[in-house]
């Protein structure tokens, strides 16, 4: 059994389809097929049911991902630490985002990056705190950035606050509200909202401030996107509680302070174990070693 073949594998069941498989790996599709054949006659089992409209996993194969994931992984992580230990970074970097990110200069961090450590790939990954955080924790991302309401610390990784801010009632120039110098969090219930979804950490910042003042709203709009929430509030469909230092480039719009209104910390956040040599040189590119 061959690493070669696993990335085979793993290649088809991502993409559903043998050729896509063969050029995502960069080889000529009978060389993929032949492979993966042969893996099969090992196995002693077929990892694929084909038929001339559509390849599907089988058990075997369904059984099979998992393991040869993680075999993989840690195939690519010696490497990188082989290379590591000779003063080469190498290897993957994941960096998780949420929709908010104010405090890192991303772009200028992973240009820094890359400009020192050309032969790391990046992948990006845009998602709520939650979900990065376990990310974080299952090994799929390497490093990322949360938000979380001050109530809130990050659980099962290593982090460092990065900023804390306070939201504000972002409102099209032409809405009722917008003539205010500052608005109480009773005056903005009885308005229409775009926030996040339900249950999400960004979401959250703002549900406990309105708990907190014992009063309920309208969650009109659920999104995980910020360019549709700014679209809708432009179009005076919903009004939204975002961090200040996220909407000070939005000239078109008018942000209002919020008197007890929602507050978050954002965090840097990576794995509370052995990171990656690639996690570790980007903490020292942002300023924040993970030592």
């Amino acid at each position: 059994m061959e690493l070669q073949q696993m990335r085979y594998v793993l290649a088809v069941a991502a993409t559903g389809n043998f050729t896509r498989a063969a050029k995502q790996c960069l080889v000529v599709q009978s060389a993929l097929s032949h492979q993966i054949a042969a893996l099969e006659r090992e196995l002693g089992a077929k990892l694929f049911a084909r038929t001339s409209r559509r390849v599907a996993l089988t058990p075997a194969g369904e059984a099979f991902l998992p393991a040869a994931r993680a075999c993989l992984e840690a195939a690519d992580r010696a490497a990188a630490d082989a290379a590591a230990a000779t003063g080469e970074i190498r290897g993957r970097l994941t960096v998780g985002i949420i929709p908010t990110v104010t405090g890192i200069d991303l772009p200028r961090a992973l240009h820094d990056f890359l400009r020192a450590h050309p032969q790391v790939r990046i992948a990006l990954r845009s998602a709520g705190s939650d979900d990065l955080a376990a990310g974080i924790r299952a090994g799929e991302v390497d490093v990322a950035v949360l938000g979380l309401p001050e109530s809130v610390k990050p659980r099962g990784v290593r982090h460092r606050a990065l900023n804390h801010d306070h939201h504000v009632a972002v409102v099209a120039p032409d809405h009722a509200l917008a003539r205010l110098a500052r608005v109480d969090l009773a005056t903005l219930a009885s308005e229409p909202f775009a926030d996040f979804p339900a249950g999400t950490p960004g979401r959250a910042q703002s549900d406990l401030a309105f708990a907190a003042a014992a009063l309920t709203r309208e969650v009109a709009f659920e999104a995980m996107s910020t360019d549709l929430m700014i679209g809708l509030i432009r179009r005076s469909l919903a009004v939204a509680l975002l961090p200040s230092r996220f909407v000070a480039d939005l000239p078109d719009l008018v942000t209002i302070p919020v008197t007890n209104g929602p507050a978050r910390v954002e965090y840097l956040a990576w794995s509370d174990f052995n990171p990656t040599p690639a996690a570790t040189a980007f903490l020292e590119i942002v300023g924040h070693p993970a030592a």
